[in-house]
């Protein structure tokens, strides 16, 4: 199989890691390939790791990625994909296609923009709304929404970052976008964010908090808050014993697939130590993936 090799690009954002973890790791701060794919299951994996990688760091010594191996959009459940294709403008954060019993789909924060791969989204379904979670990730938001025909979203809040939305959500109150679908705001990482609910099954969690490899619970990246972590851990005790879902879907950290009852419990928990941090300086290097 083929030798892979991280290039001095990576930003260590953890995506590639999430994709292939026993094949990548961190070390000195940044991805570094562990070993080489042993089957050709493990080189799809590295494949997609390849293709999310907003940095394109993750290579092959043989050349760039086969095409023929991006499995992006990536079915993560029956109802959600993962866009795949990271993009740097929003610090590499992960995007969701969310699939709809009408066969339409919502686009959930953003991947790096090209019209083939809004085509290859829109295959999907057509996408009808372009959901950003908060201001960070609204990059190409625009540009999504204008190809598909799609409504875009975001809070108030964080309304400079994306001024020509089409939907704008007011205030702390859950908001209907869809059947089956609210927005519930959470500031705290940033005035403006959101958490975008789904058929009490998925949590499309921005920012707010993700599950962490390391400690292996639902986590808040608290050294990258950068409105105010005593605002979250305000609206986290505020939602916490009301929000239902199985899957933890962040923008930054890994995804987690659980019982509700076990989610509800964990968000809860989180809560709880959330009231107990204190505002630290912003530090990349020490969130805990």
């Amino acid at each position: 199989m083929t030798d892979w090799y991280v290039d001095d690009r990576c930003s260590n954002c953890d995506v590639a890691r999430q994709l292939a973890p026993d094949l990548i790791g961190e070390v000195d701060g940044r991805s570094h390939i562990l070993r080489r794919p042993r089957d050709e299951n493990e080189a799809r994996r590295l494949h997609a790791a390849a293709f999310a990688c907003p940095t394109r760091s993750i290579r092959p010594s043989s050349g760039r990625p086969d095409r023929r191996l991006d499995p992006f959009p990536m079915a993560l459940d029956s109802g959600v994909m993962l866009c795949g294709h990271n993009s740097p403008h929003t610090a590499g954060a992960n995007s969701y296609l969310l699939l709809r019993p009408s066969g339409t789909a919502m686009m959930i924060d953003t991947p790096r923009w090209s019209p083939e791969l809004a085509d290859r989204y829109a295959a999907r379904g057509p996408v009808t709304d372009v959901l950003l979670t908060h201001r960070d990730h609204a990059a190409h938001g625009r540009r999504y929404a204008d190809h598909f025909g799609a409504r875009l979203w975001i809070h108030e809040g964080d309304l400079d970052a994306a001024p020509d939305a089409d939907q704008v959500i007011r205030g702390l109150e859950p908001h209907p976008v869809a059947d089956g679908v609210t927005a519930q705001p959470l500031p705290g990482h940033t005035p403006g964010s959101v958490l975008y609910l789904a058929d009490d099954r998925y949590c499309f969690s921005g920012d707010s908090f993700y599950w962490s490899r390391t400690t292996g619970d639902l986590e808040v990246a608290e050294t990258v808050t950068w409105y105010s972590i005593e605002e979250l851990a305000t609206s986290l005790a505020t939602v916490a014993a009301r929000l239902r879902f199985e899957w933890v879907l962040p923008g930054h950290g890994d995804r987690r697939r659980m019982p509700t009852t076990e989610a509800s419990d964990r968000l809860t928990a989180l809560a709880e130590r959330t009231r107990l941090l204190r505002p630290r300086p912003i530090d990349f290097t020490a969130v805990r993936w």
